[in-house]
């Protein structure tokens, strides 16, 4: 019996701990930017919330072509690249004095979280696993959602502590480390470096890169609705989720004060840790489209409450709700496409939807910030979100049932 540890498992760790920094910097930590912006400069809720759609909208191009990028140049240097391109744009978030000065920036942000989100995930893993990539790829994305837990506390702490400028620029110090540890210390192309195959099985039969698929049958699945039962719902649960994310700390601020609202950040991303545990455990045995619009369910009551929650009990209980999903949203979509389409598809598939979702879900903070400065509350902008969310759990119960094991 083979029993050499295997490097792949090296890897993980170290696309745990990008996914941690991308993740805590690029996608939580927009809400703890928008908050001290909005209390420094008394800008309006749409002022900064458009310059986040904008870079939502960059990533999700850049996520377009990121694959072909890690083949050409490989992890080492775009997880490198984008390090040190989020860290430039997190640092120069302190001079800003306009809100018009957050577009450049957020654009410099764009190209670290288009090199390093959900699906640079999957693609830095997919050569090193193939029986177990499931579980690799969990534990990567927990490494995403602890982003949450860690790094946005630190961000507020920082912030209180020295100021938002030097805070900005101490956290961009640390990611630039991070970053260029994990990917010039462990990252690899894959194991066949190491003379090893996917789960550091022979290299007999090489595994590790999926066929490359011909744009026809790209155009093919686009025109399904096989392929949109999938990826319409998650963008609209992700557009609504993403949206309630970015203003979350704005949100629930008046009702916990400054700290009270860090703690309710990571309320929300703790119990995502533990939603996607707790989804794993069953998803294989079940239906991954009803525990979907399970997911959206229990983020809709979440959503419901935080918009009518006048106590801070209230409002973690809501944040706890809402965090059901926020792991599980953005794991769910492959494990639907696993199941629903062949094998060696599932690269290009969850490509094209990322990129949909992230392109979709740029818009959620501007729909958000628009109709709360309209409102001048943000109780009809979070039953928009609750409404899209209805849509989406009912959609995806409208798609076909799982053809056969992929």
């Amino acid at each position: 019996m083979r029993t050499r540890y295997f490097y792949g498992w090296n890897v993980v760790g170290a696309t745990f701990v990008m996914a941690m920094a991308s993740f805590g910097l690029g996608f939580y930590g927009l809400a703890v930017y928008v908050a001290t912006l909005q209390r420094l400069h008394g800008w309006s809720a749409a002022a900064v919330s458009a310059p986040v759609t904008v870079y939502y909208v960059a990533g999700a191009l850049l996520t377009a072509v990121i694959g072909g990028v890690y083949d050409r140049l490989g992890p080492r240097a775009v997880v490198t690249a984008g390090g040190v391109a989020m860290a430039a744009g997190v640092a120069t978030l302190g001079l800003v004095t306009q809100p018009w000065q957050l577009y450049p920036v957020f654009l410099v942000m764009s190209v670290g979280w288009g090199a390093m989100s959900g699906a640079a995930i999957n693609i830095v893993l997919a050569p090193w696993w193939h029986r177990r990539r499931g579980l690799a790829v969990s534990i990567a994305f927990n490494g995403a959602t602890l982003g949450g837990v860690v790094v946005v506390p630190a961000l507020g702490a920082l912030i209180a502590a020295v100021g938002f400028q030097r805070a900005m620029i101490v956290a961009a110090v640390v990611a630039v480390v991070v970053f260029c540890a994990v990917a010039l210390g462990v990252m690899r192309r894959g194991p066949e470096v190491l003379g090893l195959g996917p789960d550091g099985d022979p290299p007999a039969a090489p595994l590790g890169r999926a066929p490359v698929v011909e744009p026809r049958w790209r155009g093919d699945a686009l025109r399904s609705w096989r392929f949109w039962s999938v990826s319409a719902p998650f963008a609209l649960g992700l557009a609504a989720q993403v949206g309630v994310l970015t203003h979350l700390v704005a949100l629930v601020t008046p009702v916990l004060g400054g700290s009270g609202a860090a703690r309710a950040v990571s309320t929300t991303t703790a119990v995502a840790v533990l939603g996607r545990l707790a989804t794993g455990l069953v998803v294989d045995r079940v239906n991954r489209r009803i525990v979907t619009s399970v997911t959206l369910a229990a983020q809709i009551a979440g959503v419901l409450l935080l918009a009518r929650a006048a106590s801070p009990g209230a409002v973690y209980v809501g944040c706890a709700l809402f965090g059901v999903g926020v792991g599980n949203l953005t794991t769910l979509p492959g494990l639907v496409l696993a199941v629903e389409w062949p094998r060696e598809r599932f690269a290009a598939l969850i490509g094209l939807v990322v990129g949909i979702n992230q392109f979709t879900f740029a818009f959620g903070p501007s729909l958000v910030g628009v109709l709360r400065d309209r409102a001048g509350a943000y109780g009809p902008a979070l039953l928009a979100c609750a409404t899209l969310q209805a849509i989406a759990a009912v959609m995806v119960l409208l798609g076909p049932r799982p053809a056969g094991k992929a």
